[in-house]
């Protein structure tokens, strides 16, 4: 049986973690500034919060930030690979804020640590990739009474809540974070191309430069992870299924094929795309020898491991978060990180400056759904617009930058229908 307080690695690494923590903080000024605020209103008092998230320093800050605003938090693993164990033990002794997450915890230890925060009785959900919403509605239905509302971090998790509403499903209205733009625009851009690439190159210490390097999706995840790597010297395929993202990474430089073309031709492999099997069966049979395939999407399921093993003879460990399957046709290939999303498991995540506007966000919204959730029917929500363009601000603003704003005249041509040629 697990304690209330949490279920931590060791807490005797809680100084370390704290420190982690502190060191974050410095390059998170906007999350700084609402924090606070918030000391000072405590807009939070009382409210159950559940929140499944990376434990990571970042969203240390962000839970530092909601428990000066009042809320009574409870925090789990929003992935069993991504926790930073030093944070976990910090959260919990040095905040007082109980934490279940392990690094490496084994599926069963997940979803036990996903049962202790709903142990709690949530007023509010805090997600990222819908496992605790979804387990809430598919396992613990007689606790969805108490919950008023929730906020849903990152494009996986809104794609199953947009499911989960289309089918009747959804109970309660779940603010849609990743929707707005001061955090797509930027966290899944600068952030996850930044961060996977750092994740490739810790866990296997190869050059880029000259590399043909394969991405898989061309959102704003996949747009990042492109231009990163061609930075660094990569030679860029993208694969895309939608043709107007096609046609946007072929005006950017891009070169674009089926993934059937790129199999053969690839050294590294990275998956952004929130689908399953994006790399199949017959991709793998056409890999060339040391091909490096990674996932950079919230699930496991973009590459087909069981088609993967199925095809090998046996698998090694190569080095720390690398992993040799030698294939039955002669090539071993090397998967990542156990086909888990590859930014946090090999590597720290996004950096704290693009995190702080994504967790403005998770703050600002947690403030808005306890006071407004009750105005809206079980649906996805945005944040309002002049809540993002605050944090914007806020941004620029941390960074000493100013910007021009509208003249009256200005704002009263653009208001004027019958100004023309």
């Amino acid at each position: 049986m697990i304690s209330t307080n949490g279920d931590v690695k060791d807490i005797a690494l809680a100084p370390r973690g704290k420190a982690r923590i502190e060191w974050a903080a410095r390059d998170m000024p906007v999350l700084r500034l609402i924090r606070e605020r918030f000391a000072k209103e405590r807009p939070l008092e009382g409210v159950r919060i559940s929140g499944c998230l990376h434990i990571t320093t970042e969203t240390a800050n962000l839970a530092i930030t909601l428990k000066a605003a009042g809320a009574d938090l409870v925090l789990c693993a929003s992935n069993p690979l991504s926790t930073q164990d030093d944070v976990a033990a910090s959260l919990v002794v040095n905040e007082g804020i109980p934490t279940f997450a392990i690094k490496g915890e084994d599926e069963q230890t997940y979803y036990r640590h996903i049962h202790a925060a709903l142990d709690h009785r949530p007023q509010l959900t805090m997600d990222d990739g819908c496992d605790l919403v979804n387990t809430l509605h598919k396992d613990r239905p007689d606790l969805i009474e108490d919950v008023i509302g929730g906020m849903e971090e990152t494009t996986t998790g809104v794609i199953r809540l947009h499911n989960m509403v289309r089918d009747g499903a959804l109970r309660f209205p779940v603010l849609a974070v990743n929707e707005s733009d001061t955090k797509h625009l930027f966290d899944n851009r600068y952030g996850t191309g930044q961060s996977t690439l750092d994740a490739v190159i810790r866990s296997t210490n190869i050059l880029i430069a000259g590399r043909n390097v394969v991405v898989a999706g061309y959102g704003w995840c996949g747009k990042g992870v492109a231009s990163r790597a061609r930075g660094m010297g990569a030679n860029v395929i993208v694969t895309e299924v939608d043709p107007i993202r096609a046609i946007e990474a072929v005006m950017d430089g891009f070169r674009v094929m089926p993934m059937l073309d790129a199999a053969p031709i690839g050294d590294i492999f990275i998956t952004v795309t929130g689908d399953i099997n994006v790399i199949d069966r017959h991709h793998i049979e056409r890999l060339k020898d040391g091909a490096i395939i990674a996932n950079s999407g919230h699930f496991n399921d973009e590459i087909n491991i069981a088609a993967l093993t199925d095809l090998s003879t046996g698998h090694f460990t190569a080095r720390d978060f690398v992993e040799g399957y030698h294939l039955r046709n002669g090539r071993t290939v090397f998967l990542l990180a156990e086909g888990r999303l590859v930014n946090l498991s090999a590597a720290e995540g996004h950096p704290a400056s693009v995190m702080d506007m994504s967790f403005a966000n998770q703050a600002l919204g947690s403030e808005f759904m306890w006071k407004h959730a009750k105005e809206y029917p079980p649906q996805v929500i945005t944040l309002p617009a002049e809540l993002d363009r605050e944090i914007a601000y806020l941004k620029l603003a941390s960074m000493g930058i100013s910007i021009d704003h509208l003249t009256d005249v200005q704002q009263k041509y653009l208001a004027d229908w019958q100004s023309g040629t």
